[in-house]
């Protein structure tokens, strides 16, 4: 049988995608526009503190001095981001109104509220790519887990005695945890958290026993000894961590790859030549080394990808997650 997640299903959609893309309107758009012709405000759903906001608010200010306008972050944080969804919604089609997302948001949301029928790229278009965040298999100091083969080792022995966190109902560290389940043909208890610090302080503790971690959330418990990560769960190692092995190397499935992607998007309806400034203006940005630096302190991977690859990955991603939450009957409505 063909798994869910391999590339037969991935290039049949990819083709599909670049099918309803629409490149050309891009690529004729001219070199240069008169834009921005005011403040430019940036709504994100992310917490005013988190890593997000954090590098969000310094491409604003490299922005806002390429601009010559101010370019102002508003945090609308709560709600699944239907908060910061709705304020941009708003606002008029011109590129002076953005709005900061993750994958999940354009992804998985869709699915967690389907009883809303709202399909985020429908109403917004992506505009530029930020980065890229990797995960990480995290487990307490003292377990006596190895490796991610003893992870699943213990899950196969025990149906629903071995537990995982995750920052919420719905998020990539629950998702995450959700495919190595189908993966791996174990039956793992999912436990939700409200708060990030309160997460990694019970893994620490052993209970739950094991989480999905970003580097930023989880390294103040990880820098104390309390917390030791397993593996990547993804298929590269990442700089930051160079002795943490990928998935395949600690002994996991190879075709994990649990990952998030943020970008700025735009109400639909801004002209292409806009949109297309904006993503030359940002990538411009993300070059810039102050930028690189402050992105690498949080292990978040700038990204140059074009509006296209924002597309297709966010259909792959949604792919994944319609299965994902379809087999564990999720819903948020």
């Amino acid at each position: 049988m063909t798994h869910p997640f391999l590339p037969t299903r991935r290039w049949a959609l990819t083709a599909a995608v670049a099918a309803l893309a629409t490149p050309t309107a891009w690529a004729q758009a001219p070199a240069t526009v008169s834009f921005p012709t005011k403040p430019v405000v940036v709504y994100t759903a992310f917490a005013v503190g988190s890593g997000p906001d954090a590098v969000l608010r310094l491409v604003a200010h490299k922005l806002s001095q390429q601009w010559k306008q101010s370019v102002t972050v508003d945090n609308r944080h709560g709600g699944g981001g239907f908060i910061a969804i709705e304020a941009a919604r708003r606002a008029a089609p011109d590129g002076h109104t953005l709005l900061q997302l993750d994958s999940e948001h354009l992804s998985a949301l869709p699915h967690l509220y389907a009883k809303r029928n709202f399909q985020t790229l429908q109403v917004f278009d992506p505009v530029a790519p930020l980065f890229r965040t990797p995960f990480l298999i995290a487990v307490p100091t003292q377990s006596t887990w190895k490796n991610v083969g003893d992870l699943i080792t213990a899950a196969k022995k025990g149906p629903g005695q071995v537990s995982y966190g995750s920052w919420g109902v719905g998020s990539p560290g629950h998702l995450g945890g959700e495919w190595l389940d189908l993966v791996a043909g174990t039956q793992m208890t999912h436990v939700p958290y409200r708060e990030v610090s309160q997460l990694f302080t019970s893994v620490a503790n052993g209970d739950p026993a094991w989480s999905m971690a970003s580097i930023p959330s989880s390294q103040g418990i990880y820098k104390a000894g309390k917390l030791r990560y397993l593996a990547v769960a993804g298929p590269r190692r990442i700089p930051q961590m160079p002795d943490v092995p990928t998935m395949a190397e600690a002994g996991g499935p190879a075709q994990i790859d649990v990952n998030s992607f943020v970008s700025l998007l735009a109400p639909k309806g801004v002209p292409a030549a806009v949109r297309s400034q904006i993503h030359a203006d940002v990538l411009k940005v993300l070059q810039e080394p102050e930028v690189r630096e402050k992105f690498q302190t949080f292990a978040f991977e700038p990204l140059s990808w074009p509006v296209e690859e924002i597309q297709k990955q966010a259909a792959i991603k949604s792919e994944q997650y319609k299965l994902l939450i379809q087999k564990a009957n999720i819903s948020l409505d």
